[in-house]
């Protein structure tokens, strides 16, 4: 057995080891007694300990100067790249850290669901700092002299840099806003009437993961407080939320997790359990993930469709045809809750979050004074105040996981999103006919072909790039939305 070979061998050991971490989170979130917290924990750190001491181990340098010469094809190559990104940037960190880190998110997320529930910030601050300590640290071993906020970044974006980002979400702003401000100063268009409930949500929203192509062969869905996915290759699990009196809450979540799901997926067999058998950034997931949602979920087409379905399920709501229905989809309403944004103003919950974690991790924004900060800036982009934590500062599950870096992939995803729309509906004349009938077939598989199946064997850019035939521009972002919400408003 040659280097590359050995190397690849013990990849695969690595990746499965992984897949088993990733279940113990999913576990966590669905199905764990709440007394199992800081057993979990620790059964978390020793896991990472594991992973942590695989990645570092020396044989990984051996192995990769040893196939350099020999792995030439672009398949072995993207490998390489991968591992030895993930190789030089996990010696960096100590194990004493990495393992920290696993054990103290744990029990942070213990901390901040109750938190949340009991709408207490305070009560969270003190695991939040000993979270952004942690996390400071690794950056700062990660960074080596440069850019703390960038090196973690790094970890959900490779190459992307919180200045290019600020650049391109200040391009999206003023439009965003004037959009927000014309269309809030229209009449509303009518809302659901009455309750919709748990049974039926969920059976719709098990046909709806059907319906874009989710294999429930490979995969599940379950409840979780915060939706999410979960997995890779056979084994790729979501989840969703019910409430009563909002059915779009669960349906447009599953829609957006089987949209993640589906790329896991899709991807090229041959890469299973190897660097390139996951998606390749968090960008890129969340492109597939808000273009499932909604540049085809919310569309005229999709959702007239949709409104068959709900009607056989749960019966008149309250709304008398198809147009009165995708103008409730697509409602524009001031909340407070980033998950249940409408696209328009969604990514306006994001660069809040941006702009404050940036200033968490360097240092400038204390712990202390989060909350008041998250509540003024909100105030001064939205036009209303906070009413409390859990529909504020305490609102999103990321910061309790220490995933900082990772919010800005959000917007950055909706780029990336409309850029593949414009090329979709260029390659797909007939896709508004398709989704009227409930055939997401054309779209998602257009997708498949030219982004989900290659994982990770191109960088993040590159995908996006090849798919839409086109450098990443927040333009064809805005003019879709422009175009949609004024043809809904009359503006």
């Amino acid at each position: 057995m040659g280097a590359y070979e050995e190397l690849m061998a013990f990849q695969r050991e690595t990746e499965a080891l992984a897949q088993v971490a990733g279940r113990l989170s999913w576990d966590q979130e669905t199905m764990m007694p709440r007394g199992a917290a800081d057993q979990r924990s620790d059964e978390r750190a020793a896991m990472e300990a594991v992973l942590h001491q695989r990645r570092t181990d020396p044989r990984i340098g051996e192995w990769l100067e040893a196939s350099a010469e020999a792995a030439q094809d672009p398949v072995a190559k993207a490998q390489l790249r991968h591992i030895r990104r993930s190789h030089e940037r996990s010696v960096r960190v100590p194990e004493r850290l990495a393992s920290e880190i696993a054990r103290m998110v744990s029990r942070c997320h213990v901390i901040w669901a109750e938190a949340r529930a009991d709408d207490d910030f305070a009560a969270f601050a003190p695991a939040l700092k000993e979270i952004i300590a942690l996390r400071q640290e690794e950056g700062a071993a990660l960074a080596a002299g440069g850019d703390v906020y960038d090196a973690l970044l790094d970890d959900y974006e490779p190459g992307a840099k919180a200045a290019d980002l600020e650049a391109m979400f200040g391009a999206l702003r003023p439009r965003l806003v004037a959009l927000r401000e014309a269309v809030l100063a229209q009449p509303q268009p009518q809302g659901l009437n009455g309750a919709f409930d748990e049974a039926g949500q969920m059976k719709l929203a098990r046909l709806l993961a059907k319906t874009f192509g989710y294999d429930m062969k490979r995969g599940r869905v379950d409840k979780a407080v915060h939706p999410f996915s979960s997995g890779s290759g056979d084994d790729v699990r979501i989840t969703t939320r019910t409430v009563a009196l909002e059915p779009f809450n669960c349906f447009y979540s599953t829609i957006h997790e089987v949209g993640h799901a589906s790329y896991e997926q899709n991807i090229n067999p041959a890469y299973r359990l190897t660097p390139l058998g996951a998606g390749v950034s968090m960008g890129v997931h969340e492109s597939q993930s808000r273009i499932y949602e909604n540049q085809i979920g919310r569309s005229r087409a999709f959702t007239g469709w949709l409104y068959g379905q709900m009607r056989d399920t749960f019966g008149d709501f309250g709304i008398a045809d198809e147009d009165g229905f995708y103008a409730a989809v697509n409602q524009v309403r001031n909340g407070y809750i980033r998950t249940e944004a409408d696209e328009l103003q969604y990514n306006l919950h994001v660069l809040l979050r941006f702009d404050l974690e940036r200033a968490l991790i360097s240092g400038d924004l204390l712990v202390d004074d989060l909350e008041t900060a998250w509540n003024d800036r909100f105030l001064a982009d939205f036009g209303f105040a906070v009413d409390k934590p859990s529909d504020g500062v305490l609102q999103d599950v990321h910061w309790s996981a220490g995933l900082f870096g990772y919010f800005p992939t959000y917007s950055l995803g909706n780029v990336y999103a409309g850029c593949l729309y414009k090329a979709l509906r260029a390659a797909v004349p007939a896709l508004d006919d398709q989704l009227a009938q409930g055939d997401t077939s054309g779209a998602t598989g257009w997708l498949k072909e030219s982004l989900q199946q290659h994982g990770g064997l191109f960088t993040p850019r590159e995908v996006i790039e090849r798919a839409s035939g086109a450098a990443p521009s927040e333009a064809p972002l805005l003019d879709y939305l422009e175009e949609k919400f004024s043809g809904l408003y009359g503006l």
